[in-house]
């Protein structure tokens, strides 16, 4: 064996995430079938496949929004398998949703106040006016995801872009520690998209939070993730960084194409 030989040195980032033999029915359908995953702190992680894969499904595990049959979810050394998603959200993961779930009636501001508001779970009385509370997160907040000069603005009227913007700085009022972003690109354009990815890499490499998010624009997969996980009939086909996801047949022969099944 050569002296320089260089051994590849083991990786001590903390397991922030670590799911285990997660199965999920819904009548005959298996909608996750014995999925395993794992993400470190600090992770920027990719869940790509077809539809029907069980991406929505695998989500709405992790958050509380259905139980599994089976299977362990273990966040922050916690097990949080089956938990109720307030519950969940208080340990710290959070989740923007492909289609913005944001009070249209609002102002920007408002929304995101209110979601401060709630994640400091004040009580209002008289001698507290509601508006002055979470004041400074708030516009912190704002400013982070770039909406502090258009916080006034109705949330309804908001381009798709300011939305999914919105949302995500609803997300943050929550101070997660992993946040979970179900195609965060849908029906933007090309500068919107460029814009909002631009703010999940920033919320990564600033604020070490941890990500994982769900795309169907492989473009912004191979850009943007720092590790991919290919889902297919509910398991976990393969995964690894951004070229050896390119490169594996798998991979090219169920979703970039070459063959669909």
């Amino acid at each position: 064996m050569s002296a320089y030989l260089k051994i590849k040195e083991p990786d001590m980032t903390p397991t922030i995430l670590k799911i285990s033999g997660l199965n999920k029915h819904f009548g005959g359908l298996h909608a996750t079938n014995d999925l395993n995953l794992e993400l470190k702190e600090g992770d920027k992680f990719a869940i790509i496949g077809p539809n029907g894969a069980g991406k929505s499904t695998f989500f709405n595990l992790i958050t509380g929004y259905h139980r599994p049959d089976s299977g362990t979810i273990v966040f922050n050394n916690k097990e949080i398998t089956g938990l109720p998603s307030y519950k969940i959200a208080r340990a710290g993961i959070s989740r923007a949703f492909q289609v913005s779930n944001i009070f249209p009636r609002l102002t920007i501001l408002e929304n995101v106040r209110s979601a401060v508001q709630a994640q400091k779970r004040v009580s209002f009385n008289v001698w507290t006016p509601a508006a002055g509370i979470g004041t400074e997160a708030t516009e912190n907040i704002l400013s982070l995801c770039d909406l502090a000069e258009k916080s006034r603005l109705i949330a309804g009227v908001l381009s798709q872009g300011d939305k999914k913007k919105l949302e995500l700085a609803i997300a943050l009022a929550a101070k997660p520690r992993l946040l979970l972003l179900d195609e965060p690109t849908a029906g933007m354009s090309s500068e919107e998209t460029t814009d909002t990815m631009q703010l999940v890499d920033r919320l990564n490499k600033e604020f070490n939070l941890t990500i994982l998010f769900t795309e169907h624009d492989m473009s912004v997969v191979f850009n943007h993730a720092l590790r991919i996980a290919l889902l297919h009939h509910g398991h976990i086909a393969c995964e690894g960084n951004p070229e050896e996801i390119r490169n594996n047949e798998l991979v090219q022969r169920i979703y970039l194409g070459e063959e669909h099944s």
